[in-house]
This record gives structure tokens, C-alpha cells and sequence, in this order.
């Protein structure tokens, strides 16, 4: 009788012990299912963006982190109930920061290509934007992609648009992001920069006149997305879901009216 009291009493504690478990926090219970997704750090995800790349990721005037990335990245954290934690690393050494594990997803208008898809994985796109020649408003000699033969144009080495730059038969000047390009062309250094045209239409609405103007742009349209190295298949899938629960719920929709006064999301 007494052994038999004994075992009800383990299988009744072994039931208290898992209904306890059940019943924690929701952030315990993300912590557990995040480390399914292959995190650095269980129950965080860690996010590289550049921290210089407005609007996209950049530090308002009280030194906040903001920007539309961080806040789709923030979203997504948030539907996913982890942690978020940004490094802030230059665009050129982004991709070597990834592969060395030094953060879980890269969240920095990375454009989906075929040469990328051959070593990463790509979210389904949040960004959809045509690229764009901007050149100074009284230059006439650029109104094509084929223009830009013999012309200069600054541009990130690992970006698409420097490869578009070349293939356009231009001779690229390397700079570290769009802060730089835009820079060079002001001061008449170089004939043009490609990017994409949120990034130009934000940089007339906040710093113009500026004296530029877009010259040309891509018939295909720029789809940019969060990016994985391949190992991370279940982290992709997760967010993939984040992020149509946050289209259907018109959060993605209300971010992008934020920064852009329309829906560049689909």
C-alpha cells in the first residue's frame, strides 16, 4: 500500500513539474524554442545593420538606434517573443561578420541576387524599391543605365549596385555606403551613384534641395530581405511567418507609411 502511495506521489510531482514548465514565462518559452532556430545567444537575436544608413538604420538626434530596418527587425523579434540586440558594422565587412557567426540575421536593405542566393538564405522580401541613377539636376549626358559607359560612378564594393555599376560599363569608385556616394557627387568627384530610391527620395525630404535628380531607373524592382547563412533554415522559416502575421495585421504597412508615406513592403 504504502509503495503504491509512493508512486502516485512521483507521477502526481512529475505532473506538477511539468505543468510548472508549461506555465513559465513567455519569455522562457521563447528562450527554449529559440534555441531551435541555431541562435549565438538563446532567446536573443542578434541583428547586424549599419547604424549610418538612413532611413533605414541610423541614430536620431538622441543617439537611438531608429530606422525602418531596426523596427521591421524590432517586429519581428517581438512576434517571434525574443530578444533583439543590433551590432552596428560597416556594410563592407557584413557578410565576413555573418559567415563568422558574430550575429544571427543581417537586417540592411540586403537585395536578394542569384550570386547571394548561391551562399545565403533570404527571408521573403519587406522592401520592394527600383534602383536609381542619381546624378546632379543639371547633368543631361545620363538617361539610361547604357550612359554610364566611361562615366564614374561611387558605389559599395559589395553591393549589387556596384555590380550593376560595372556591368553598365562604369568605373567604380569604392565608398563605404550611400553617406559617402552622395558626398562624392555633391562635390563633383564622381558622375553618378546607384541605389535604391527610397534612399535617394528620403535624402531629398530631408537634406534638399539638393541639387540632384534621378536620371534613370531599373525596370525590375529591388527586393531586399533579412539574410542567413545557410545552417539557419529554421530561423528563416520562423521569420518568414513573423512577417506575413505582420502584413496581414497591417504592422509592416504602418512602418513603411512612417518613413516613406507609402506601403514599400509587397
Amino acid at each position: 500500500m504504502s509503495r503504491r502511495i509512493t508512486a502516485l506521489a512521483l507521477t502526481a510531482a512529475a505532473a506538477l513539474a511539468l505543468t510548472a514548465c508549461s506555465s513559465g514565462s513567455a519569455g522562457t518559452a521563447a528562450t527554449a524554442e529559440g534555441d531551435d532556430y541555431g541562435l549565438g545567444t538563446a532567446g536573443t537575436l542578434t541583428v547586424a545593420t549599419e547604424g549610418t544608413y538612413r532611413p533605414f538604420s541610423y541614430h536620431d538626434e538622441s543617439g537611438e538606434l531608429v530606422g525602418f530596418d531596426v523596427e521591421i527587425a524590432e517586429a519581428v523579434a517581438e512576434k517571434l517573443g525574443l530578444e533583439v540586440e543590433f551590432q552596428e558594422t560597416q556594410w563592407d565587412a557584413i557578410f565576413a561578420g555573418l559567415d563568422a557567426g558574430r550575429f544571427d540575421v543581417i537586417a540592411n536593405q540586403v537585395s536578394i541576387n542569384p550570386e547571394r542566393e548561391e551562399k545565403y538564405l533570404f527571408s521573403e522580401p519587406y522592401t520592394v524599391s527600383p534602383g536609381v541613377i542619381v546624378v546632379p539636376e543639371d547633368d543631361d549626358s545620363i538617361t539610361s543605365f547604357d550612359d554610364l559607359a566611361g562615366k564614374t560612378t561611387a558605389q559599395s564594393l559589395t553591393s549589387n549596385w556596384y555590380e550593376l555599376a560595372q556591368e553598365s560599363g562604369a568605373t567604380v569608385e569604392a565608398v563605404e555606403g550611400w553617406a559617402q556616394a552622395v558626398a562624392l557627387l555633391e562635390q563633383g568627384r564622381v558622375d553618378a551613384t546607384i541605389n535604391d530610391s527610397l534612399t535617394y527620395l528620403d535624402y531629398e525630404k530631408t537634406e534638399g534641395p539638393t541639387g540632384l535628380k534621378i536620371a534613370a531607373e531599373t525596370d525590375e524592382p529591388s527586393l531586399s530581405a533579412f539574410t542567413f547563412t545557410k545552417d539557419k533554415d529554421a530561423l528563416a522559416e520562423a521569420i518568414d511567418g513573423a512577417l506575413a502575421e505582420l502584413r496581414e495585421e497591417g504592422v509592416l504597412a504602418e512602418i513603411s507609411e512612417k518613413y516613406f508615406g507609402a506601403d514599400v513592403t509587397q
